[in-house]
């Protein structure tokens, strides 16, 4: 028998999901999840096998979930549900020791598959997302969309500085990198630019 923690936002997914799994082979769902925060602690709390989180969650997202859930259980096997992943945040899931990947329109019967081809110590990542982390034309590096990330929430150099532990003029050269790679004018125009590219 697996155990699994389902975290999803959208509930009718979730609690077909639910449902459907443990029809589908020998699997019980320990809790559900609505959120990233809920998700973390109800991992955290019940120690599934696998825990089946879903990538765009409101407050803290999947990615989030997942980071914090490693530092306190760095051997939990996660299956990322995604609909449309994009390379930059494939690569960073990938970093945080994600072993599978598998689409939001996956059949039940392929969802359970994946799920035990994970719980035996494999990993798993649909062809359709695949093939999607492999088309990576972001000339930026990690740390100017780190920088561009923050600054698509208005803040100030200074406060990207503070959030970022970086010094400020540090930042301001990564701004300007990405202004140039971006053939942006401003900082916010070149967020906006790798918002619109799937970069960030």
């Amino acid at each position: 028998m697996t155990t699994v923690v389902l975290a999803d936002d959208e509930a009718l997914l979730r609690k077909a999901l639910a449902a459907l799994l443990p029809l589908e082979g020998e699997i019980t769902v320990l809790a559900e999840a609505e959120d990233g925060a809920t998700a973390i602690d109800a991992t955290l709390r019940h120690q599934p096998d696998v825990l089946v989180i879903d990538l765009e969650m409101p407050g803290v997202d999947g990615l989030g979930a997942v980071a914090e859930i490693r530092r306190a259980r760095p051997e939990q096997v996660i299956l990322m549900l995604t609909r449309h992943a994009k390379p930059g945040v494939l690569r960073k899931a990938l970093k945080l020791g994600v072993q599978g990947f598998v689409s939001k329109s996956a059949e039940p019967a392929h969802i359970t598959s994946v799920i035990r081809t994970l719980h035996e110590g494999k990993r798993w990542i649909d062809p359709d997302v695949s093939a999607l982390a492999v088309v990576d034309d972001c000339p930026l590096t990690e740390r100017e969309l780190d920088v561009l990330r923050v600054t698509g929430e208005g803040y100030s150099v200074a406060d990207i500085a503070a959030q970022l532990h970086l010094a400020p003029g540090t930042v301001r050269n990564y701004l300007s990198n990405a202004m140039q790679k971006t053939q942006t004018r401003t900082r916010h125009e070149a967020a906006r630019y790798a918002r619109e590219h799937d970069w960030l």
